[in-house]
């Protein structure tokens, strides 16, 4: 049988399973990020404590970026798992996070002292039996019971809420991989049929929010840069870009050009600000009122797809460094009625006017160093 097959007859049997164990009631019944905000099932100490849980039908997943099918079908688990108690989405990012960093999505027999598992869970600190733990099912059960007692996780940055739950040497490493838990997530939710419902967390309380919390580098349309028609945001390569408002894609593209023959320069590497035009992989976003945002420069191929409708904080890509750019940031731009200069809006007042104020720029408001973007009307 083929791997394509293989797969698809996997997906179906873990879909089955989990509708029929009645977990997604709070998924299906709602379809609102804020309903995907509240675990709807798991309670504290809902995982019992018999005999090691059979093992499910065989899985063969493929590949997903840098991790092999091993660790695809962990990473598998803990999402299926999550979904099944009723975590919204947010819940299982950290899990699947905390999973890469504690072993690499490997499912490991031993560690420091006497860890074990995807989670590098010990025994002796009352998380289970050796035997137990090495159950990718029951320490991810372990893991979201847990979780599931910290007021207020699901809006607390990533690393604080997987550092309450493993309690760690190290507490601030799991933030590293909140992009790549978040793409791996986001893959195995849409070959599953999970609905992703709270991906975003719950930091987003109004009806906008801002896309990186990052310093302003370059403004709106200075003297020195009159064709800069957003703002620059001095975000680190990685670092997620959520959508600013509800609204529905309208534009997910690569846009990078040779400046001087305009031929593609292409979003597989990093772009240049003398030998590159465009805005790399973007994303445009229709809102209520006529109303577009614009990010530029992602790192990689955006999360979202044309026509999708997307909350405000969802997750859509994660910064880089492609198109018109000399160095890692967000391009952020906003327009009313027209998706050209000539509906380009100021981000920083609309922003702060929408309660949702950008990042100070640093210093004396000099733009952020290696931080130039391209803008709409370098769009070929």
């Amino acid at each position: 049988m083929k791997l394509r097959s293989l797969v698809s007859v996997a997906v179906a049997i873990v879909t089955v399973f989990i509708l029929c164990a009645g977990g997604l009631g709070g998924f299906l019944a709602g379809g609102s990020a804020t309903a995907g905000c509240v675990p709807m099932v798991t309670s504290p100490g809902s995982t019992s404590d018999g005999a090691v849980s059979p093992p499910g039908p065989p899985i063969l997943w493929p590949a997903i970026g840098d991790w092999d099918s091993d660790q695809v079908g962990n990473a598998a688990a803990i999402v299926t798992t999550g979904a099944r108690l009723g975590l919204p989405a947010r819940g299982w990012v950290i899990a699947v996070a905390t999973a890469m960093q504690e072993s690499s999505l490997r499912n490991l027999a031993g560690g420091d002292r006497d860890s074990v598992g995807l989670f590098q869970q010990r025994p002796s600190q009352g998380w289970g039996t050796p035997a137990r733990l090495q159950d990718p099912v029951y320490a991810s059960e372990k893991f979201f019971d847990e979780l599931a007692t910290i007021r207020g996780w699901q809006a607390m940055p990533l690393t604080e809420a997987a550092q309450a739950v493993q309690v760690s040497a190290f507490p601030d490493a799991y933030a590293t991989w909140e992009a790549p838990a978040t793409l791996l997530v986001t893959a195995i939710a849409d070959t599953t049929g999970l609905p992703i419902d709270g991906l975003a967390g719950c930091g987003a309380t109004g009806p906008w929010t801002q896309p990186v919390l990052a310093p302003v580098g370059s403004r709106f349309r200075s003297s020195e840069r009159p064709g800069h028609d957003g703002v620059d945001l001095g975000a680190a390569r990685g670092t997620i870009i959520r959508a600013a408002s509800a609204g529905t894609v309208r534009t997910v593209r690569c846009n990078a050009v040779h400046a001087d023959t305009g031929a593609d320069w292409g979003c597989d590497r990093d772009g240049d600000p003398a030998r590159t035009r465009g805005c790399g992989w973007y994303v445009d976003i229709d809102h209520a009122g006529g109303l577009l945002t614009r990010y530029c420069h992602m790192d990689q191929p955006p999360m979202v797809t044309v026509g999708q409708p997307v909350a405000v904080g969802q997750p859509i890509g994660v910064v880089g460094s492609t198109g018109h750019s000399s160095g890692p940031h967000l391009h952020y731009e906003v327009h009313n009625n027209d998706a050209s200069p000539n509906g380009a809006i100021d981000p920083v007042p609309f922003m702060a006017a929408h309660g949702a104020p950008l990042g100070r720029a640093d210093g004396d408001g000099a733009p952020i160093r290696g931080g130039r973007a391209g803008t709409m009307r370098r769009l070929g």
